[in-house]
């Protein structure tokens, strides 16, 4: 296939926060078409007003642009197959509602939904299939005449060829075959002449020339009704994949209680877009590199033989792995620029941090954070002294060697302003008079931040400062 005819689409509705599938979607549509030298299509599946959270596709275009997913055609950008709102496309789907029409390949239904329900617990009753009976394809042409012109609701529905089998590619599973006698006459219209979801999306495939359709494993069932009507309009059919679902550890699909499930949250929480759009690219397969750019991914990422299980788990803590990885790639300058917002949140005297403080503060801790918002707790201390008792000393400092640590630091403390000579002078007499560094270290964090575990003492008092690191270590001799 020539890469000029390679088009691919992300075509999210605009009714709710763009969640990980949302993203894992649009994320493999624009690596396929960059390894491909494709085009990569944004379009909007806005027609339901009533439920439009997002009007003008505004959060969905600023989510794509904070995870670097750039689109070639699409709302705000030049395109041949404008518009790209379906809200402006109904003249689009009448004209192709009305060539339907014309080879009498749809029929009017006039039943009401009350009928359908009636005629499906029936089925569910029976042990068959519930499927739409054909009661309206077996009305006479009076009948449908009277009908229509009395104005009695109906939807349009496609009249599928029980005798027929359809075939579709799909790029996991090879050629998938669909026997229609299986599928019913589905509704391309609602009852008040808007277009289905199912109709709609194919009109805009095909009239947008999609070659390749890659979307969730729960579309499969989709897939038969729109290859007939591909075949409806003797068009070619795209090329499917049908993604496996994102599932969590116990192999349920993701749903919103599922932590991590929202873009929002998991930006909330502090994940870098490099870090989401690394863990979504290599989920569920197995890569000698794991940390990877977008355009290492395009080189790395196999299209010819994807996945054909049906779940993949979706494992936050390997998400936090990731992000971990890509906050250690990231340059002095990018990690300050990143943290800072999470740090002013918790602490708004640290917006006014002078910015190289603030960033040799960050290199010193960076290797404790996984996400952004762990700065927070990595640095609690440079702005609360730690509120220090003689019980949480005693935990780690056996009550005896005390007086000898006590003084031992006392008779070298007023040196602190030479961090290393101070150090240095604990060390040696430390170890003349059998104490031992680790309770001896204990003591200074504990004094510096509040805990035993963290960043060397050295570092802590760079953090700190001279006085503030003497005034805590002073405080906490005077407990004793």
């Amino acid at each position: 296939m020539n890469s000029k005819s390679i088009r691919v689409r992300f075509a999210p509705s605009p009714t709710g926060i763009m969640h990980i599938g949302n993203i894992r979607t649009a994320l493999l549509n624009y690596l396929f078409a960059k390894q491909k030298g494709g085009t990569f299509v944004l379009r909007i599946e806005d027609t339901d007003p009533q439920r439009n959270f997002d009007p003008g596709a505004k959060i969905i275009i600023s989510d794509l642009d904070w995870l670097s997913l750039a689109y070639d055609e699409g709302p705000g950008k030049k395109g041949a197959y404008a518009p790209y709102f379906q809200s402006e496309r109904s003249a689009i789907y009448q004209e192709k509602l009305d060539e339907l029409k014309a080879k009498n390949l749809i029929y009017p239904c006039f039943c009401t939904e009350d009928e359908l329900n009636k005629k499906r617990e029936r089925q569910k009753a029976l042990k068959i299939p519930p499927r739409y009976d054909r009661a309206c394809l077996d009305l006479s042409e009076k009948e449908v005449a009277d009908r229509l012109s009395e104005g009695t609701p109906h939807i349009w529905r496609l009249k599928l060829n029980h005798d027929q089998a359809i075939e579709i590619t799909d790029l996991s599973r090879g050629a998938v075959r669909f026997e229609l006698k299986n599928f019913s006459d589905f509704p391309l219209t609602r009852a008040d002449g808007s277009f289905t979801f199912m109709f709609a999306n194919f009109v805009d495939d095909m009239s947008m020339k999609m070659s390749h359709v890659f979307r969730g494993e729960d579309h499969q069932s989709n897939s038969a009704g729109q290859a007939a009507l591909y075949h409806a309009f003797n068009a070619p059919l795209p090329i499917f994949w049908h993604m496996p679902m994102l599932c969590n550890l116990d192999g349920k699909k993701l749903s919103k209680r599922d932590f991590g499930f929202s873009l929002h949250d998991l930006k909330k929480e502090g994940f870098l877009p490099q870090a989401l759009n690394n863990y979504l690219a290599i989920i569920g397969s197995s890569y000698e590199q794991e940390i990877m750019d977008l355009d290492e991914l395009t080189q790395a990422l196999n299209f010819e033989n994807p996945h054909t299980t049906g779940k993949i788990k979706y494992d936050v803590e390997k998400l936090r792995w990731v992000n971990h990885k890509w906050i250690d790639r990231l340059s002095p300058n990018e990690l300050t620029a990143a943290a800072k917002p999470f740090l002013a949140e918790a602490y708004p005297q640290a917006a006014s941090l002078d910015e190289a403080q603030l960033s040799s503060m960050l290199q010193i801790i960076k290797t404790d954070l996984y996400t952004l918002k762990d700065v927070v707790s990595a640095l609690q201390f440079y702005f609360e002294a730690p509120e220090l008792t003689t019980t949480a000393i005693e935990a780690c400092v056996p009550k005896e060697s005390m007086p000898a640590l006590a003084d031992l630091i006392k008779k070298h403390l007023g040196t602190i302003e030479n961090p290393d000579a101070f150090l240095a002078a604990l060390k040696t007499e430390a170890k003349e008079l059998g104490i031992p560094l680790k309770q001896l270290f204990w003591f200074l964090r504990l004094a510096l931040m509040g805990q035993v575990n963290g960043p060397s003492i050295h570092d802590l008092i760079a953090i700190l400062g001279i006085d503030e690191s003497k005034k805590r270590i002073e405080r906490a001799l005077a407990i004793l």
